[in-house]
């Protein structure tokens, strides 16, 4: 694994993340919410990527970013209800989502988790990214557009949880922090996942990710063994 700084800039931030621009145009605040107690429901927001007018990047499968994005988080959604998790997915049809939107719906669900999906043919397995606004401590306002500076910290921990499972079901990872206008916003542990094509070993040809499913369920298992692990330490006193 490694680490980079801002790795979605470029291209990936006006194709791949486009919808996750800095876009945050409000400037009001929010009150940073209380220590959660262990609770019976454990809530995970999985964010679709893109939709309606935003199709995403143009992947060489020829299936828009969009489309991916929502199927993935639909299996997604089905291997952590049989779970037990709660699951609020922030769209479930092909329509047009704006970042404040999205952070909205999670800070509403009050998620433990929230994973942000992307698809990207550029680079190879997945690529984990956190905000790369600085940790502070909680105060009784912050600013809509940087309310995910309190929780830093525990989203750069969900992404360690996240960086092992995929790991230990031998997909190889890539960890970075940029700047995400949605997830900025976000009152909740929250990592935007960066599904790439799987390489076939010892030579530069992609697999596409779609005429290989065992490879997006292989990611989706891995995903959900680590909010398993995720959801026993929150739920630890």
């Amino acid at each position: 694994m490694r680490w980079t700084k801002g790795a979605l800039g470029g291209r990936r931030l006006g194709g791949a993340l486009a919808v996750l621009s800095v876009a945050a145009q409000l400037a009001g605040a929010q009150a940073p919410p209380a220590p959660r107690a262990p609770q019976a429901r454990f809530v995970v927001v999985l964010d679709a990527a893109h939709g309606g007018d935003d199709s995403g990047a143009a992947l060489s499968s020829g299936q828009a970013e969009k489309s991916l994005t929502l199927a993935f988080a639909v299996k997604l959604r089905s291997l952590l209800a049989a779970r037990g998790m709660t699951v609020v997915i922030t769209r479930d049809s092909d329509q047009t989502l704006p970042p404040n939107q999205r952070a909205e719906i999670a800070n509403r669900a009050q998620a433990q988790a929230c994973l942000s999906l992307h698809f990207s043919d550029t680079g190879s397995g997945v690529h984990l990214f956190a905000s790369d606004l600085p940790a502070v401590p909680a105060a009784h306002f912050v600013p809509w557009k940087t309310a995910q500076s309190i929780w830093v910290n525990r989203s750069l921990a969900l992404t360690g949880a996240l960086n092992a499972a995929l790991q230990q079901a031998s997909l190889p990872v890539t960890l970075g922090r940029t700047a995400l206008a949605g997830i900025d916003s976000m009152a909740c542990p929250a990592v935007a996942i960066e599904i790439a094509p799987e390489r076939t070993p010892g030579s530069a040809a992609v697999k596409s990710v779609l005429s290989n499913p065992n490879y997006q369920s292989r990611v989706a298992e891995a995903l959900a063994a680590a909010l398993l692990v995720w959801r026993s330490e929150a739920r630890q006193p």
